[in-house]
């Protein structure tokens, strides 16, 4: 992936970023609410965008 234009580097970050802040709201929810089941799936969500963050930069 080094022969990556500027503007699609830039892409790429905000999609990073997109993930990693998605991560943390899905975070903070499954801490936020009572139901065991909805808790599992705000925090699995959680962990499956803070992967496809680093999945992302691996590739870099």
């Amino acid at each position: 992936m080094q022969n990556l234009k500027q503007s699609e580097l830039n892409w790429i970050r905000e999609v990073v970023s997109a993930h990693n802040m998605s991560a943390s709201k899905l975070h903070t929810y499954s801490e936020q609410v009572q139901d065991p089941q909805i808790k599992q799936m705000f925090a699995q969500s959680s962990t499956k965008a803070r992967q496809a963050a680093q999945n992302l930069l691996q590739m870099l």
